[in-house]
């Protein structure tokens, strides 16, 4: 396993340590992040107070919270009020640093559980009047307390960019605005200047590219040494002509308001390394590839250009190299983990569309045979990690006068050299035998109809667990509305059958939060993985099952786990606070996985989706168990929704 230190703060013995008040808050957010005065404030309304193992803090029954608590030391345990969900575990615990009970007390209402002492507990109290005048003067702890953990979330980022940042210089970050950025002044002529004029000046400067701006400032065309080649040299233009007439018109241009990431990712869709920056529509500069990876080892743009001109499969093996590398940079330029599974769905998906494409120069397809490869699973939602594996199909349309057999028996041979060439690429293959050289993954649209039918209408567990993973489809190479029919006829089948949702939903319930009664966790595993946790069955995958199952009762044709949640949101179907905190457990989960697998791919050690909570920090093992109480809340729903 990787030691797994990833931040070194936290002594975890609160109340033993010698430290002062203040000290022991400071250790903790969000008070290392207050206002000296308002810190104050908060330290002169504490008040200790000692409960008994076993004792009782909090009482569901007692009406709407009336106090506030820091647990200063000792531990205590959240209950369940059921008796048969506490005899099952179904508890959570609050280790020294941790406050409660914040929802209660924000929303003025009763809290919903009981919180318990084990063993000797001293916590730090306010009442509840105290509490809503600090977050009326703290901007700091208002925030922590409307969204705590994206505040916790926010302390480990800004940490796992420190430690980053020292490997690839100053100026990395991607999650800041252009406008923080230093935006290069760009030369600039007008419309009507003869091109014999812009190519002196572009001489004299030595560059590649003059922008063309109207009267007015605002850019209109560019000039390109490709320009000079393809619409001046081989055309005859006189020399004396306007420039207008041979520019590029209508440059790519982006806001100054828009974040850094947004800039890399269309300068990597449109194959391009600059950009040209507006504000209100007028020219403010240029941003260059180079200038949002300083330090940068490996160009996004660079790359996608190398993936789709690689002539060969070696090629595209040492492409799919880089994109580890290109992670690691993205972590230390502060991309969001939403952010950089962009990346590498975009990687992933050009490096499959080139693979298709070599695949198609030696194949001998029938003419008239046309046919879209789907990816399902991780692929079909864009949430691909470094580990993966492959889940893909093909629907096919064979030519007239040709069946279904003999269609599909061109195609398998295809299929299979693309899933070898895929794997060769380090998408493995998938051991279930879900890719398109099975024909059972390579079907008609009707055949693919029938079968998504059959899936719903008998809810055996085989098909409950297909639905999982062929249900989160979408086209990566071909005809695009064949697949659109095809989703359209899913929500036709799945939207009126409230019991096939139902089965999906009592399904994913049998996979639980690991919470566990008197330790942190409930860990699992055998050999070299024993006692520890898997981050992507027990973790995200809680998140993607229920997203997947509000989204199709809603009618959110997304496959996207996120854009699922805000698509439930925006249809009335969950409110925006909660979506807003299981979105942040579900990335901070999601990042937390991709930091392990990184840190593994450095250490050449084999990829895998366990990890052992102990070695943690203290602040990522209490994001951990945050993160997995809101697993338990949004199951929590699920199973009020579904009446399970």
């Amino acid at each position: 396993m990787v030691d797994m230190a990833f931040e070194g703060g936290g002594t975890g013995n609160s109340g033993k340590d010698g430290l002062d008040t203040r000290g022991f808050l400071l250790q903790h957010p969000p008070y290392d992040r207050m206002d000296p005065a308002h810190l104050d404030f908060l330290l002169a309304r504490l008040k200790p107070i000692t409960f008994a193992d076993g004792a009782a803090i909090t009482d569901p029954a007692a009406g709407p919270a009336e106090w506030f608590y820091i647990l200063r030391s000792g531990l205590v345990v959240g209950e369940e009020s059921a008796e048969d969900e506490r005899i099952s575990g179904n508890a959570f615990e609050l280790v020294p640093g941790e406050c409660f009970p914040i929802g209660a007390l924000v929303a003025n209402r009763p809290i919903r559980n009981v919180q318990r002492a084990v063993g000797d507990v001293v916590c730090l109290t306010m009442p509840r009047a105290e509490f809503n005048r600090l977050r009326d003067i703290s901007t700091a702890f208002n925030q922590y307390c409307t969204h705590r953990l994206s505040g916790l979330l926010e302390k480990v980022n800004r940490t796992v960019r420190a430690e980053a940042a020292r490997d690839l210089g100053d100026d990395s970050s991607l999650s800041v605005s252009l406008m923080e950025k230093r935006l290069r002044k760009p030369m600039t002529s007008g419309p009507d200047a003869p091109i014999s004029e812009v190519l002196a000046r572009m001489s004299g400067a030595r560059i590649g590219s003059m922008l063309i701006i109207d009267a007015s400032g605002a850019p209109i065309g560019i000039f390109t040494l490709r320009d000079l080649m393809n619409r001046v040299a081989l055309k005859g233009v006189p020399y004396s002509e306007p420039i207008r007439k041979v520019m590029t018109p209508d440059p790519l241009t982006i806001s100054r308001s828009a974040f850094a990431f947004e800039a890399a990712m269309k300068m990597a869709h449109a194959g391009i390394h600059h950009l040209v920056v507006v504000e209100g529509g007028q020219l403010v500069g240029v941003v260059s590839e180079r200038d949002l990876f300083s330090m940068q080892r490996v160009g996004l743009v660079n790359l996608t250009k190398s993936i789709s001109t690689a002539e060969n499969v070696e090629e595209l093996v040492h492409l799919a190299d880089d994109t580890h590398q290109l992670v690691a940079q993205m972590i230390a330029q502060g991309a969001k983990i939403g952010q950089i599974a962009q990346i590498i769905t975009l990687l992933n998906d050009q490096i499959t569309e080139r693979v298709i494409e070599l695949a198609l120069e030696d194949a001998e397809l029938p003419e008239g045979l046309t046919f879209t490869w789907l990816a399902f699973g991780s692929e079909g939602r864009a949430e691909q990690t470094l580990k993966t594996d492959q889940d893909n199909g093909i629907l096919f349309t064979p030519p007239d006068g040709m069946d279904a057999e003999t269609a599909r028996a061109a195609l398998i041979p295809f299929a299979d050299r693309v899933n070898h060439d895929l794997d060769a690429c380090g998408f493995t293959l998938c051991p279930g035998n879900i890719m398109a050289r099975n024909p059972e993954c390579c079907l008609t649209y009707e055949e693919w109809r029938l079968r998504f039918a059959r899936w719903v209408n008998q809810s055996t567990p085989e098909n409950l667990l297909n639905a999982t993973i062929f249900f989160d489809f979408r086209p990566l190479w071909g005809p695009r509305e064949p697949v659109r029919e095809l989703r359209r006829a899913m929500f036709g089948l799945i939207g009126p059958n409230g019991l096939f949702r139902r089965q999906m939903a009592a399904n994913a319930m049998r996979n639980t939060p690991p919470l566990g009664m008197i330790r942190d966790f409930r860990l699992s595993g055998k050999g070299e993985e024993a006692n520890t946790l898997d981050l992507k069955v027990n973790g995200v995958t809680l998140f993607i099952d229920a997203a997947r199952i509000l989204s199709l009762a809603h009618g959110v044709d997304a496959t996207n786990t996120v854009e699922r949640i805000a698509g439930v949101v925006r249809a009335g179907g969950m409110d925006r606070n909660d979506a807003t905190a299981w979105i942040d457990a579900y990335d901070y989960i999601r990042l937390l996985r991709m930091r392990v697998n990184e840190l593994q791919a450095q250490a050449g050690q084999r990829l895998s989706n366990r990890i052992d909570p102990s070695r943690l920090s203290e602040l990522d093992r209490r994001i951990l168990k945050e993160a997995f109480r809101e697993a338990k809340r949004l199951q929590a729903k699920l199973a009020l929704d579904y009446q399970l």
